[in-house]
C-alpha cells in the first residue's frame, strides 16, 4: 500500500475508479496537479516497470507506484511542457501527457455541435490529425452524451480502455482527448461504459474516415493530406452539364462485381484504368455506384452502411477514391454514390445504442426498428442526428468532389407505417402516416446541399405518390433534383414481359407513364434490383426465342432513350447478361464474343451519342411542351409514335416502336413538317444484330394528311423494334 504522500491527496474512491476504468472525469486525477502537499504529476501506466517525468533535457521527477497502474510523480514545480518516459517488459518510450493539455474543442465548434449545425463535422469529431501546443499526434472527439465513461483505444495502448479515458464536454455531449506523436494509419476503436456502469462493446468511431478491411471493423486514423484535384474545369462547367435541359445518362455499377483482376481484386485504380474508358465509350454521362460508404456485410451490397464518411477499404484508400473522381472528371464523366440515411444495421461495434441509450435510433422499435430489413431507423427529430447525416451527404460531395447523392429508401423515411400493420407504428402528432420529422430532414438536406454545393445532384429513390419530391423547398417540395420513376420501370417491364399476342391487352403500360411524366423531373430507371432476386436478368424476362428476347430488349432501349426522363441502366443490361446480377461474380464479359450481345452494347452506344446529341431528345424533359403523341392507341398492332421537341431551332425527332414480331409495311405516319426525314437509329438494323429492314436511311414526306398533320411518312417498321427519324434541315 503506497503512502499518504505518495498518494498526494487522492482518495481511495478515485484511486479504484480510475484503476477500474469508472472514472467519468480522468483529467481530475490524471496530469499535472497542484495539491495541498505540493505539485504532482499522476499517469495510469498498467505494467510498467518505472517511470520518470522529463523536462528540458532532464528528469524533473520520478513517478512511484501507487495501486494497480496508477503512479504519481512529485515535482518542484509543474513545467510548462514535459514527456512521460515509461519502461515497459517490450522497451522504452517517451511522449508527453495527453492529460496535460487544455480543451481542445473551440468555443463555437461546441456550439454548432449542440445544435447539430456543425456541417464540418469529420474535422471535428473522429479522429483529427493535428498539432496542439506545438506537439504533433491525433485529437479523438465522440459524441456519446449518456455515457458514464468513454476511452479510446488501439494498438498504441493494447486496446485497454484504462489507458486513455476521455473528457466529456458536457455542453454538447462531447468526449475528447488528444494522444501526442500518434499519426496516420493508427487502429481505434471506442470503449464506453453505460450510465448503467455496464462496457459495451468496442464501437467504431462514426466520424472515422477510414476503417480496415472487412470483416475488420477498426477505424483507423486517415492521412490529412488533402488531395490534390485536377477537375477545376469540371467543376465550373457542372452546373450547365447537370441542368434540367441537359442530357443524363447513368451507368450504375457494382464496383466489386463489374469487373476484376485476372487474381479476382478489383480497386479504384483498376477501375480507373478500365470503368473510365468504357463509360465514355459507351456515352454514359455518369457512373453511379451503389453504396460505397464503409459497410460490414458485402452482402447487402452496401446498403447497410455503418461508416457514413468513409469509401469502404474493400476498394482501396481514401486517396485511391479521389483519383478515380478526378479522372472521370478528366474523362468528362460525372460520379454519382448511393448515400443511406434511412436506417442502419444493428451491429454490436456500430451504432446501435452507441452510449448505452438509444442515441441514433429510436427507443421505441415501432420507430426505430425497421421490419423489412433488421436494420434501424435514425431519429430525424434529434438535431445532432440530422447534423451526422447532412454533414455526411456535404463530405461526399465537397471532400470527394462527388456530382450527387442517390438518396436511397426515400419512401420509407417518409411513412411511419411504411411496410407496418396496424398497431406496429406510431402516429405523429396529428394522428397521420407521415413522418413529419424525415420530411423536415430531407428539406433540410436538399436546402444545405443547394446553398454548399448548389451544382450537386440530389436524386430521390421513391416509389409512391408523395407529391412535389422534386418541388422547389419554397413552395413546399422537397427539394430534390431528380425521382427515380419507379412506376414507369414497373409497367414497362410488365409490358415488355409479356408474349408479343398479349400485349395488346396492356397497351395503357406503357403510355400510361405519360400521365404523370412531368408531374416531377425523372429519371428512368433499370436498376439493380430488376435484375436479383428471382426477377430474372432484363434479357430473361424477355418472352420467345433468342432472336426474339434480344430483339425485344433492343425496342425497349429505343423505347427508353426516347422516352421524356433521364435515364439509368444497371451494368449488364448493355451486354445483354442472361444471368441474373450476382454481387459475388463479375459480369459475363465473355457474351461479347457472340455477334448479337456486342450488337446490343453497341446500340446502347448509340443510343447514348444520339441522346446526347439531339436536344429534342434532352431538353425539354420535364416539360409537356416536349412530348406529343402521334399515335398512342394503336392496341391492334402494339405500335405506339411520337414526336420529341426541343425549343424552337431545335428539329423535331420521330420515334416509332413495333412490339410485335410482324414486320409492318406501308405504315402511315403524320409528321409536323415537310421535308427528308433521316432515319437516326433502327434498332432492327445488323449492326446490332438485326435483320436489318428499314427505311432506306431516310424518306421524304407525303402530302398525305394523316393523325391531324398535312405531311406524313409512308414507314416500313421492322419486327420488335424502335425506328427514330429526323427532320434534316
Amino acid at each position: 500500500m503506497a503512502s499518504d504522500n505518495v498518494r498526494a491527496g487522492l482518495d481511495a474512491g478515485a484511486v479504484r475508479a480510475i484503476v477500474e476504468g469508472s472514472h467519468g472525469d480522468p483529467f481530475a486525477v490524471l496530469g499535472p496537479h497542484r495539491t495541498a502537499r505540493g505539485s504532482v504529476i499522476r499517469a495510469f501506466l498498467p505494467n510498467a516497470r518505472a517511470a520518470e517525468v522529463r523536462a528540458d533535457d532532464r528528469t524533473v521527477g520520478t513517478f512511484s507506484h501507487v495501486e494497480d497502474g496508477l503512479w504519481v510523480a512529485p515535482v518542484d514545480r509543474l513545467p510548462a511542457r514535459y514527456t512521460i518516459r515509461a519502461e515497459w517488459d517490450a522497451g522504452a518510450h517517451e511522449a508527453e501527457d495527453p492529460y496535460a493539455f487544455p480543451l481542445l474543442l473551440g468555443d463555437m465548434d461546441v456550439h454548432l455541435l449542440a445544435e447539430g449545425a456543425h456541417r464540418r463535422l469529420a474535422d471535428t469529431l473522429g479522429a483529427v490529425v493535428t498539432t496542439v501546443d506545438g506537439v504533433p499526434g491525433v485529437r479523438f472527439a465522440v459524441w456519446a452524451p449518456n455515457a458514464r465513461r468513454v476511452s479510446v483505444v488501439g494498438d498504441f495502448n493494447a486496446w485497454d480502455g484504462r489507458r486513455h479515458p476521455m473528457r466529456l464536454r458536457r455542453e454538447c455531449g462531447v468526449w475528447e482527448i488528444f494522444l501526442p506523436r500518434l499519426g496516420p494509419g493508427e487502429r481505434y476503436k471506442y470503449e464506453i461504459m453505460g450510465a448503467d456502469g455496464v462496457v459495451l462493446p468496442l464501437k467504431a468511431d462514426p466520424l472515422a474516415r477510414q476503417f480496415e478491411h472487412p470483416p475488420a471493423t477498426a477505424s483507423i486514423v486517415a492521412d490529412p493530406e488533402p488531395f490534390r484535384w485536377t477537375d477545376a474545369g469540371w467543376m465550373e462547367k457542372r452546373a450547365d452539364r447537370q441542368a434540367a435541359t441537359a442530357p443524363l445518362s447513368i451507368y450504375e455499377v457494382h464496383p466489386g462485381s463489374w469487373r476484376r483482376n485476372p487474381d479476382g481484386a478489383v480497386d479504384w485504380d483498376f477501375l480507373a484504368r478500365t470503368l473510365v474508358p468504357y463509360v465514355r465509350h459507351l456515352g454514359f454521362t455518369h457512373v453511379e455506384f451503389l453504396p460505397i460508404t464503409e459497410h460490414p456485410f458485402g452482402g447487402s451490397w452496401g446498403y447497410q452502411p455503418l461508416g457514413l464518411f468513409a469509401p469502404t477499404a474493400r476498394y482501396g484508400s481514401p486517396a485511391a477514391f479521389a483519383r478515380f473522381v478526378d479522372r472521370c472528371h478528366e474523362e468528362g464523366i460525372g460520379v454519382i454514390v448511393d448515400w443511406v440515411p434511412a436506417h442502419f444495421p444493428s451491429d454490436s461495434h456500430g451504432l446501435a445504442r452507441f452510449d448505452g441509450t438509444a442515441l441514433y435510433e429510436h427507443e421505441d422499435p415501432r420507430e426505430g426498428f425497421h421490419q423489412d430489413w433488421n436494420t434501424l431507423i435514425y431519429n430525424f427529430g434529434r438535431t445532432e442526428v440530422i447534423g451526422f447525416l447532412v454533414a455526411s451527404a456535404l463530405e461526399w460531395l465537397q471532400r470527394f468532389h462527388v456530382d450527387g447523392l442517390r438518396v436511397d429508401a426515400v419512401a420509407s423515411m417518409l411513412y411511419r407505417d411504411y411496410s407496418r400493420k396496424h398497431g406496429e407504428w406510431v402516429p405523429n402528432r396529428y394522428g397521420g402516416r407521415e413522418n413529419l420529422e424525415a420530411v423536415a430532414f430531407l428539406k433540410h438536406f436538399n436546402g444545405v446541399v443547394r446553398f454548399e454545393a448548389p451544382s450537386a445532384l440530389t436524386i430521390a429513390e421513391e416509389s409512391t405518390a408523395w407529391p412535389a419530391v422534386t418541388g422547389d423547398l419554397e413552395h413546399g417540395g422537397l427539394g430534390f433534383s431528380l425521382k427515380w420513376n419507379m412506376g414507369w420501370m414497373h409497367d414497362t417491364l410488365a409490358y415488355m414481359g409479356r408474349e408479343p399476342v398479349h400485349r395488346r391487352f396492356h397497351h395503357d403500360d406503357l403510355t400510361f407513364g405519360l400521365v404523370y411524366a412531368f408531374s416531377e423531373r425523372f429519371v428512368l430507371p433499370l436498376s439493380h434490383d430488376e435484375v436479383v432476386h428471382g426477377k430474372r436478368s432484363l434479357i430473361g424476362r424477355m418472352p420467345g426465342d433468342a432472336w426474339q428476347r434480344m430483339a425485344s430488349l433492343r425496342a425497349y432501349y429505343g423505347f427508353m432513350w426516347t422516352h421524356p426522363g433521364k435515364k439509368l441502366l444497371f451494368m449488364g443490361g448493355e451486354i445483354g447478361q442472361e444471368r441474373e446480377w450476382n454481387h459475388d461474380e463479375e459480369l459475363d464479359w465473355w457474351l461479347l464474343d457472340r455477334p448479337d450481345h456486342a450488337g446490343l452494347n453497341r446500340l446502347v452506344r448509340d443510343l447514348n451519342t444520339l441522346y446526347r446529341a439531339e436536344p429534342a431528345l434532352h431538353a425539354r424533359d420535364h416539360e409537356p411542351a416536349g412530348f406529343r403523341w402521334v399515335i398512342g392507341d394503336d392496341r391492334t398492332n402494339s405500335v405506339f409514335a411520337y414526336l420529341r421537341q426541343g425549343f424552337e431551332s431545335d428539329p423535331p425527332v420521330l420515334v416509332v416502336a413495333n412490339f410485335t414480331p410482324v414486320p409492318r409495311g406501308g405504315y402511315r405516319v403524320g409528321v409536323p413538317a415537310a421535308g427528308t426525314w433521316e432515319e437516326v437509329v433502327n434498332t432492327d438494323a445488323a449492326l446490332y444484330g438485326g435483320g436489318n429492314m428499314g427505311n432506306g436511311g431516310a424518306l421524304e414526306t407525303e402530302a398525305v394528311e394523316c393523325h391531324g398533320e398535312a405531311q406524313s411518312l409512308l414507314l416500313t417498321l421492322p419486327p420488335l423494334a424502335t425506328v427514330v427519324l429526323r427532320l434534316l434541315a
